[in-house]
């Protein structure tokens, strides 16, 4: 049973550790996505073999007729779609076994600053996470790794006692406006004088 002050792990490592293929994607995803270390891929995997492993116990379920599976389906649903990694017209037992690690990896609260334009890189985009400048509807949060549901996406921006609120701060990403072709945006303009 083990003892309840300590945790189990959230992920599993795999099988065998020198597999030239999987250390090369692990790497690939790593850099892509600016992960710390490869254990954050294996809690993504970990929670995708989950996710898969419900959806294969569904099919089998409702082969059968099983009535607490249209349950069971329904509330799987509600949770992939609320996490938003499955879109609502998409949603079926086969989308779900069809669903990779990268979609997982895209709905952590790290991807989805770099992708509001909050952070100029994904490192610096967990920097600015760790370091408790974003916040998601007025709540910090710290976790890089925290897997944001759709009605939060919209909250995400700096937190309000943050340096890094002021529009001003030097590390915060500067908004380009489309200039036309030929003239150069007006901070670079300004900064060569």
């Amino acid at each position: 049973m083990g003892d309840p002050r300590f945790n189990r792990k959230a992920y599993e490592t795999p099988k065998h550790p020198w597999e030239a293929e999987r250390i090369k994607e692990e790497w690939e995803l790593k850099k892509k996505y600016g992960l710390k270390n490869k254990k954050e891929i294996w809690k993504a995997k970990s929670i995708l073999r989950n996710f898969r492993g419900q959806a294969r116990e569904l099919q089998a379920k409702l082969r059968y007729g099983d009535p607490q599976a249209e349950r069971q389906q329904k509330q799987l649903f509600d949770k992939i779609l609320r996490l938003g990694i499955l879109e609502e017209s998409n949603a079926t037992l086969d989308a779900v076994l069809s669903l990779g690690v990268e979609d997982i990896l895209r709905r952590r609260l790290q991807t989805i600053v770099y992708l509001k334009g909050l952070a100029r890189t994904p490192k610096q985009a967990r920097q600015f996470i760790v370091h408790g400048h974003i916040a998601i509807n007025g709540r910090r949060v710290t976790i890089p790794g925290y897997l944001v549901r759709m009605d939060e996406e919209d909250g995400i921006d700096y937190y309000e006692h943050s340096p890094l609120a002021d529009e001003m701060h030097p590390m915060r990403p500067q908004v380009v406006e489309s200039q036309p072709e030929g003239q150069m945006p007006q901070q670079e303009a300004q900064g060569g004088e």
